[in-house]
């Protein structure tokens, strides 16, 4: 099964080439922005993004990024260590 998890933009780099840092979770990761970025990284700080795979794959409004959170901490799943 693959999933999306709802992460916040918590620190970017200069320009799309460099990871974003996200909170997933209580968890940073680094996250591949280029797919949702159109602008100055910067304006991704504070936004919710859908991470899939390593990748920001769509930006999605607080509310549903933690209804999201919500639904898959009710499920049990454990994000803080790698899926094998």
């Amino acid at each position: 099964m693959c999933i999306g998890v709802p992460g916040l933009v918590v620190g970017v780099g200069e320009s799309i080439h460099h990871l974003a840092q996200v909170d997933v979770c209580g968890i940073r990761r680094e996250v591949n922005i280029m797919l949702v970025c159109e602008e100055d990284p910067a304006t991704l700080l504070g936004q919710w993004v859908l991470v899939h795979v390593g990748f920001a794959m769509s930006l999605v409004d607080e509310a549903e990024a933690r209804a999201t959170l919500e639904a898959l901490q009710d499920l049990e799943l454990d994000f803080t260590e790698p899926q094998r």
